[in-house]
């Protein structure tokens, strides 16, 4: 990933709080065929220091966990809040007309080495870690444990758990650093005036964020 320094998060914790609010990830995986991307949930416990480990299951049907290269290593990306940024926000577009539109976004990239697990023990241990941590929001959450164990133990034996220690996580925030400080108060405050979620996630991070220098 193309990283200019003014964009690049490097903090652990920072990257943590992204994946573990936005778990869905991207993971990419090499095959003899080339590679290959699915869409999983994945749960991260901080061991081992530095970057922690991610867990989580596919299906057994999902040809993904038999066709992975052995040892080879392998990308989960993580996707933060995103949203386009048009000049008309930046109070620089009246003084020179020099602007251009732009997408702000934030990404977590997390490699190592993929491991296999078939053990129903632990993949039920996996289902309980991530469930507890999705349902945490609700007033009333949903445990593994509500379904009927017969139930749970059949679509335990349809899945597959996988594990990756991370051994590099980089960060990026594009979130105008690199504009002045006006430009990035217009943008900030065009992004909250839309009133999406995503669009005001987007302006906290653009008003949390270090201006390049």
């Amino acid at each position: 990933m193309y990283i200019p320094q003014h964009f690049a998060e490097p903090r652990v914790d920072i990257l943590h709080q992204l994946i573990q609010a936005r778990p869905l990830c991207t993971l990419v995986t090499p095959t003899p065929g080339g590679l290959d991307a699915n869409h999983v949930p994945l749960h991260l416990s901080d061991a081992p220091a530095p970057f922690g480990t991610l867990r989580g299951h596919v299906a057994r049907a999902n040809p993904m966990w038999r066709k992975v290269v052995p040892g080879s290593e392998v990308l989960a990306i993580f996707q933060g809040p995103e949203a386009y940024v048009t000049p008309s926000w930046y109070p620089t577009k009246a003084e020179t007309g020099k602007v251009v539109p732009t997408w702000n976004y934030a990404v977590a990239h997390a490699y190592g080495m993929l491991r296999v697990i078939e053990d129903s023990t632990w993949v039920r241990a996996q289902l309980d870690a991530l469930t507890a941590h999705n349902e945490a929001a609700f007033a009333a959450p949903w445990q593994v444990s509500d379904a009927p164990r017969e139930f749970i133990d059949k679509l335990l034996g349809a899945v597959v758990g996988i594990e990756i220690v991370i051994t590099r996580l980089v960060g990026k925030w594009k979130t105008s650093q690199n504009q002045p400080a006006s430009n990035r108060e217009g943008v900030a405050h065009g992004l909250r005036a839309l009133g999406a979620e995503e669009a005001i996630a987007m302006a906290d991070l653009v008003d949390a964020a270090r201006p390049s220098r």
